[in-house]
């Protein structure tokens, strides 16, 4: 089945690209490779693909903004960057531009492989067709991996949603920052940055600040929860 996957690398470093393309091909996906930012916007607008791997310093258009307009396009299609910036603003712009993870080069081939497995596995059809999550006037169609607060739509990257999905299925539970990391990035470990904020603010601004009624809640030094909180 990994034979039908497509995947679009941008990158411009060409040692690098053919590298990673050719172990890509080896593990059998279909790689289509970039060079600069325009050719990678052409390549996405023609083609479907199943993943997106990004560097951030390309040519002619750089990768926040293609990844800002991938997301805009599709916002399901799983979008990781591979950049050499490693501060923690980088971090948290690349989430906030859309990318589901950000891989600091030089990094071990093994490590790349496995989040993109993880990503594609995720992106599958799933047996929750036609389940529905819903907390208050917050619904979850997990069929089509869509949101909608008090019928209106509301755009999540996958991060995001498997964030909010979590915290909803165990609504009124408290999930630790440490069961976050394992089941929505796949860590068994604290990578020691503020990425789960970061996200619980995503989640917020988009779930809870157009609403009177809040869901998203803080128990500090513990997690964090869904409830519905009744208007006062």
């Amino acid at each position: 089945m990994e034979n039908t996957y497509r995947i679009l690398l941008a990158e411009d470093e060409p040692k690098l690209s053919q590298v990673i393309q050719e172990e890509l091909t080896r593990k059998g996906y279909v790689t289509d490779v970039a060079y600069d930012g325009q050719v990678a916007e052409k390549l996405f607008s023609q083609h479907t693909y199943n993943m997106v791997l990004l560097d951030i310093n390309l040519p002619y258009k750089n990768g926040l903004a293609l990844c800002k307009e991938f997301r805009d396009t599709n916002a399901n299609v799983p979008i990781i960057m591979l950049t050499a910036l490693g501060e923690i603003q980088d971090k948290v712009d690349a989430f906030s531009f859309g990318a589901d993870d950000y891989i600091v080069k030089p990094f071990h081939f093994d490590e790349l492989f496995a989040r993109i497995k993880v990503f594609l596995k995720r992106s599958e059809p799933s047996a929750e067709t036609g389940e529905k999550l819903i907390v208050s006037d917050l619904e979850i169609d997990m069929e089509n991996k869509t949101v909608t607060r008090a019928g209106k739509n509301i755009n999540l990257t996958a991060k995001e949603f498997g964030l909010l999905v979590l915290l909803t299925r165990h609504k009124g539970k408290v999930i630790s920052k440490h069961e976050i990391l394992e089941k929505v990035w796949d860590l068994s470990f604290d990578t020691g940055t503020n990425t789960i904020e970061v996200y619980i603010s995503f989640l917020r601004n988009k779930i809870d600040k157009p609403f009177e009624s809040k869901l998203i809640h803080t128990k500090p030094g513990f997690g964090y929860y869904v409830r519905e909180t009744p208007l006062s």
